[in-house]
């Protein structure tokens, strides 16, 4: 998608029609916290939308910046923080370029269901980025759409969603063909998302820095 599509998203939807923002933070972001595989540290949510599992993070002890490409979703994320009374750090940047976070500055990074938004020409660019915040030894998780799920009609590798996004739906090999010159995966699967709507099949990925 373009930044003036995802920006028009969030001017024209209320966040309760928005498929990816829920307050309830993903059970697969739980785990690895309550399970101690990742402990409070430095941490970057990529494509933080409206904040909520910014916020979950700082209320558990981790250090957070959220970074999204909407101004209004980074509005949104930062009222939200005030209501709840936590200190996220909160920036608009487009994750396929620049970013304005020095190298190594994160010991995890995650993206819960944005790569699906990211078409495969700016992919490289954007996995670079995500390389170059972490810390040497960082952890990155990454969930996006697997081409194995019904949603959206349920076949071809890009399909439009009932608000108008664009998403492309990836393999296990294209994830793994994306991300193994970056990062040793630890975990590849598919799993089942419980979704805000609808569940749906996921490509999850869990990985570390080379």
């Amino acid at each position: 998608m373009q930044p003036t599509d995802m920006e028009q998203i969030y001017q024209k939807l209320d966040p309760d029609q928005i498929p990816w923002d829920s307050e309830q933070p993903p059970k697969l972001l739980i785990d690895l916290v309550e399970s101690g595989t990742v402990k409070p540290c430095k941490t970057v949510d990529l494509g933080c939308g409206t904040g909520q599992y910014s916020i979950y993070l700082t209320e558990q002890g981790f250090d957070v910046t959220g970074i999204d490409i909407s101004t209004t979703a980074v509005r949104y994320a930062q009222e939200n923080a005030a209501k709840r009374g936590v200190g996220c750090n909160f920036i608009t940047a487009d994750l396929t370029e620049d970013t304005p976070c020095d190298a190594g500055s994160f010991d995890f990074a995650f993206d819960y269901e944005l790569l699906h938004h990211i078409f495969p020409d700016r992919r490289s660019a954007y996995v670079q980025n995500v390389n170059r915040l972490l810390k040497p030894g960082g952890k990155y998780l990454s969930v996006c759409f697997s081409e194995v799920s019904s949603q959206f009609g349920g076949t071809g590798k890009y399909r439009e969603t009932p608000i108008g996004t664009l998403l492309y739906f990836s393999s296990e090999d294209e994830i793994r063909s994306l991300v193994e010159p970056y990062f040793n995966i630890h975990e590849l699967k598919t799993v089942e998302v419980v979704g805000k709507f609808a569940p749906h099949q996921a490509v999850y990925a869990w990985m570390e820095k080379k």
